[in-house]
């Protein structure tokens, strides 16, 4: 498996893109979510800072990147829902497919759907704006506690020992994705310092996500032009401290070269979890 390194060349592909990362600082930070303030927004009470990043086509890659290594994998994979905005359909359909891929991808003897969500970088429809900030969905404590709200303490006793991961399926509503495209951040590449987990505070409960702090050693990557018929997996997690790839950080980018006149970016994602029991 090809390790990345300053010295691996960089593809035709390679953009040039601001990706919004978080400052380290000594007072933990924390989200006010839209969810608590009611507002299209959510409030960061944390110090952000944008930078200018090289984001390299991986295209060309794609065969060698793994979940193991890298955290991400490509795959060809259309589905046969007609309407990704009609949830009977997502649920009934579409779930059982993502299911037999993660299961496929991983290994797994057990996959676990838990949610899914619709972005629309133009702001419309029964859809998500793009998450914009360097970011990974769990954390050393969130996973497990997703586990444990989801199944109940007594089965996530039972899971205490057995390995799991949870991974994110990312695909286009519409293709190609030329406006707001997803960057990754290549796991062979972070420096586990870099995470910076951060309270999300909602209404009711307050949950814990990793932020991401910039470092030069960091590889991010992209696929130009997803279609329809492509799925991205995201390794947000994995509890098995072997060396595998346990984080991946993402963020939604402007590519600079994007035509104004491109159509929205429409993506729907579904977060996974996967047991080896």
């Amino acid at each position: 498996m090809t390790k990345w390194t300053e010295t691996t060349p960089i593809q035709a592909g390679t953009v040039t893109g601001e990706i919004t990362f978080m400052v380290p600082t000594e007072q933990r930070p924390y989200v006010h979510t839209e969810a608590l303030t009611g507002e299209t927004e959510p409030h960061y009470h944390a110090e952000l800072q944008r930078r200018e990043v090289s984001i390299h086509d991986a295209r060309a890659q794609a065969p060698e990147l793994s979940l193991d290594r890298h955290g991400i994998e490509l795959r060809q994979r259309p589905s046969a829902v007609k309407d990704f905005y009609d949830n009977t359909s997502v649920e009934q359909e579409y779930y059982p497919e993502i299911e037999a891929l993660v299961r496929e991808a991983t290994g797994a003897s057990r996959v676990l759907i838990f949610d899914h969500t619709r972005r629309r970088d133009d702001g419309s429809g029964n859809a998500k704006t793009p998450a914009d900030r360097a970011h990974n969905d769990y954390t050393e404590w969130s996973a497990p506690e997703r586990v444990r709200d989801l199944l109940g303490e007594e089965e996530a006793r039972h899971l205490r020992d057995v390995p799991f991961v949870q991974v994110n399926a990312w695909r286009p509503i519409r293709g190609p994705v030329r406006r707001s495209p997803l960057a990754v951040l290549d796991a062979a590449t972070i420096d586990p310092e870099d995470l910076i987990a951060t309270d999300m505070v909602y209404p009711e409960r307050t949950g814990e996500i990793y932020h991401l702090a910039f470092n030069p050693g960091q590889r991010w990557l992209y696929f130009p032009a997803m279609q329809r018929d492509e799925v991205l997996l995201i390794k947000g997690y994995d509890s098995r401290t072997d060396g595998r790839a346990r984080f991946v950080p993402h963020t939604a980018f402007q590519d600079p070269g994007t035509p104004a006149d491109e159509p929205p970016r429409e993506s729907i994602e579904v977060r996974t979890l996967a047991f080896f029991e």
